[in-house]
């Protein structure tokens, strides 16, 4: 049997898993509430604001310890196994949460689950480098993104309604079992890399290995990945260890505050904050899309890979920039806020796709993988330092100083990049 695009029904296989993985994350945060919404998380287990961030931050000291081990989990089995091991203890996890009594148990389970949902990246990253020719890999990181998006555009309508049918604890049960019942065809479709697969076709593996760096090539599978030490010589690899530090923030401020933020400013109730929170996370889906799209056509005319990573992340950073500022200067009601932050995270998506394409573009084989993780692991424990100081922020001087921060931080990821990888290219 052979199979036409295999290498897309791949990409869709990851988009899925990267849809229930933003469902599964994003159900603490929706179901939360606080001290006065009825039947919440919050006033079941009689928990706070101050708690809501700990427990945020221990999910994200695990996600990005997760980002890195999971990384070199990835290069040592390769994608199959990896996504097995990690989307089933995250599909564990998550459904473990129905069970939890209080901040220690949750605490728990959410460092089981960042652990485990931070692998989702890194072996998208190094998936992508196998199935896909460089000029194609921007768009499939940008589908792969777009996941992350749908999710959290289905998260809050879907876990609302979940919610107020069935309480907290049933709702975390079934989100949970997603990532379970997923590993089954992965396994079945997902039988080997696209020099092996038994079902690809010879047009489309000639396609794929042709339009591959020169490393790729050369890749037989049994040369070993390259250390942090000797990947941090590099001076390109620190664009992304200090771009990725200063824009992942700006994405994770509002996975994780935007529903308090809704709550505390606009006194939604858990119904309400699944009506609204899901709107910008279309832009972010538009986003992740149209900045793959517009890097690949660039790279296709121009034949310069620098030319279209870079014109793409400088877009995004602009409307990310722009939409910050006027979440200050013009957020006075609901809608006009998340119509805002609909141009926020499209510029996010736009751009950060072709970041983290920026590990393949640097490096082949099994160094792919540790460096994505490495990336990423940094921009967490970004995130990690601004969860701890919004919520005091927050309560002496409310949110405003906040998204000023966030504004600044755009300019100096994108400049770090341009700083660091002069010329977007192999360096193997």
């Amino acid at each position: 049997m052979k199979i036409k695009g295999l290498r897309w029904v791949i990409i869709g296989l990851i988009f899925l898993a990267t849809v229930i993985n933003y469902i599964d994350r994003s159900a603490l945060s929706i179901m939360w509430g606080n001290e006065n919404v009825e039947g919440s998380i919050a006033q079941s287990l009689d928990l706070t604001k101050d708690d809501y961030g700990n427990i945020l931050n221990i999910f994200m000291v695990f996600y990005a310890l997760g980002q890195l081990f999971t990384g070199k989990i990835f290069d040592k089995v390769g994608t199959r196994i990896g996504y097995v091991l990690s989307i089933g203890v995250w599909g564990l996890s998550s459904f473990l949460h129905s069970t939890v009594r209080g901040f220690l148990s949750i605490s728990i389970f959410r460092s089981l689950l960042g652990f485990s949902e931070a692998g989702n990246w890194p072996g998208a990253v190094k998936s992508n480098a196998e199935w896909f020719p460089i000029k194609e890999r921007a768009i499939a990181q940008g589908l792969f993104n777009a996941g992350a998006s749908i999710g959290s555009v289905i998260a809050p309508i879907f876990i609302a309604t979940l919610f107020v049918a069935y309480g907290w604890k049933t709702t975390f049960m079934v989100v949970g079992s997603f990532g379970i019942i997923w590993i089954i065809p992965w396994l079945l479709i997902n039988k080997a890399g696209p020099k092996k697969h038994p079902w690809i076709t010879k047009e489309e593996q000639d396609y794929i290995l042709d339009g591959q760096s020169e490393a790729d090539k050369k890749d037989d599978g049994e040369a070993k990945g390259k250390s942090l030490k000797e990947i941090l010589s590099h001076r390109e690899s620190w664009a992304i260890v200090v771009g990725r530090f200063f824009l992942e923030p700006i994405w994770w401020l509002f996975v994780g505050w935007m529903p308090i933020y809704l709550f505390d400013v606009y006194g939604f109730d858990v119904k309400q904050v699944g009506m609204f929170a899901w709107v910008p996370y279309v832009g972010a889906a538009l986003g992740s899309i149209a900045g793959g799209y517009v890097s690949g056509r660039i790279i296709s005319k121009s034949n310069s890979i620098n030319k279209g990573r870079k014109t793409t992340i400088l877009i995004g950073g602009i409307i990310m920039f722009l939409g910050l500022v006027a979440t200050v200067l013009f957020g006075s009601s609901a809608i006009v806020f998340v119509s805002i932050v609909f141009f926020v995270l499209f510029g996010f998506q736009f751009a950060i796709g072709n970041v983290q394409t920026l590990p393949s573009d640097f490096f082949g084989g099994k160094s792919v993988g540790s460096l994505a993780g490495l990336g990423g692991m940094v921009g967490v424990f970004s995130v990690i330092v601004m969860n701890w100081i919004v919520p005091r922020v927050v309560d002496a001087f409310g949110y405003n100083p906040i998204f000023v921060g966030i504004g600044i931080f755009v300019p100096l990821g994108v400049m770090a990049i341009f700083f660091f990888a002069k010329n977007i290219k192999s360096v193997e």
